[in-house]
């Protein structure tokens, strides 16, 4: 599609919203205003420039945001930038709880869609952090000791897999839930499977 038209998906989409849809059709407003293309990706609209993604729309339970694809390249002068989770390295949002908060910001948002699309324009790119950099639970690295085909049936998982059951496996703060988790897990990646494969 071209920039600034609409994309009958999301049409779809922001027609049959029920919590969020006043916002949803501001936040559109403003993101075609600046010259992105209208996709709709992973059920939710997203704004591409060149066929890059840029952010996309999304709504939860307690407000709706933006969300800068690599949100956590910009400078962010208004403090507004969200990062989810620790663990999200790249993608950043603004959220809304209502349109008037919309209304307000228009200008802000505009700036910080320009300043996005500008990254992508330099070809900036999120230095995400390597995998030999997460730490490998204990109860993890004794299971490794003890059966050796099942760290090399780690090893050669995908690093996004690896990522995952890292942080899945570190998450809880007793040794006994963390060992369970690893116990319930082995034949997953034994069988070459992640997480949520």
């Amino acid at each position: 599609m071209a920039a600034g038209i609409t994309n009958p998906k999301v049409d779809e989409f922001v027609g049959r919203s029920k919590r969020w849809k006043k916002e949803y059709e501001k936040l559109r407003e403003i993101v075609l205003d600046c010259g992105l293309t209208e996709e709709f990706k992973w059920m939710h609209p997203c704004y591409t420039f060149e066929d890059k993604n840029i952010l996309l729309i999304h709504g939860f339970k307690e407000y709706c945001a933006l969300l800068f694809h690599k949100g956590a390249l910009l400078k962010d002068p208004h403090g507004i930038l969200i990062q989810q989770t620790e663990n999200v390295q790249a993608g950043r949002q603004i959220r809304f709880a209502d349109v008037q908060e919309i209304d307000e910001m228009e200008l802000i948002l505009k700036t910080y869609i320009d300043e996005a699309i500008e990254v992508e324009k330099a070809g900036l790119q999120v230095e995400y952090k390597k995998h030999s950099e997460y730490t490998v639970p204990e109860e993890l690295q004794n299971k490794f000791e003890e059966l050796p085909p099942l760290k090399s049936a780690f090893e050669a998982l995908t690093p996004g897999r690896q990522r995952a059951y890292l942080l899945y496996f570190s998450a809880p703060k007793q040794s006994k839930t963390r060992e369970s988790r690893v116990e319930k897990y082995m034949h997953r990646i034994l069988d070459g499977k992640g997480l949520n494969d």
